[in-house]
């Protein structure tokens, strides 16, 4: 091989390292900034909870049967259009201490609306106030 040959390899090499470098350095920059962003719109959606719609908002009604997870409840939440993240309604149940050994998920039809907030939701879920008990609890109309 001659001294050019030797040359242009070597700086080709140092080009494609300092190219490969570069691409890995822009993939984790890349990687943290999604991260960090993601990691605080959760945050956000735990600690400053917004209702998924204005007032005076849609009322839905949910039915939970007697074997539905917390997990399916909160999928089938978010699938309704009643909350924003399924996860975050997880992490806030905790909170709030629904569907664990003290506050079990109880079976029923309920009657929410998305201008609710998550933790409006899930107290009410928490509470056991079905939609039969809203009608006997409703002033009634003379």
């Amino acid at each position: 091989m001659s001294r050019t040959t030797k040359e242009i390899n070597r700086v080709t090499g140092a080009i494609i390292r300092i190219s490969l470098r570069l691409i890995v350095y822009g993939a984790v920059l890349l990687l943290l900034y999604e991260g960090v962003s993601r990691g605080y719109e959760f945050g956000h959606s735990l600690f400053y909870e917004t209702a998924a719609a204005e007032e005076p908002g849609v009322d839905m009604r949910v039915t939970i049967g007697e074997n539905e997870t917390l997990g399916d409840i909160a999928a089938a939440l978010e699938r309704g259009g009643l909350i924003k993240s399924r996860y975050a309604f997880l992490v806030q149940s905790l909170f709030y201490g629904y569907g664990g050994s003290e506050n079990p998920v109880q079976a029923g039809t309920y009657l929410l609306n998305n201008s609710m907030t998550a933790k409006d939701i899930i107290l009410t879920l928490r509470d056991g106030i079905t939609e039969d008990q809203m009608a006997d609890q409703a002033p009634e109309e003379e």
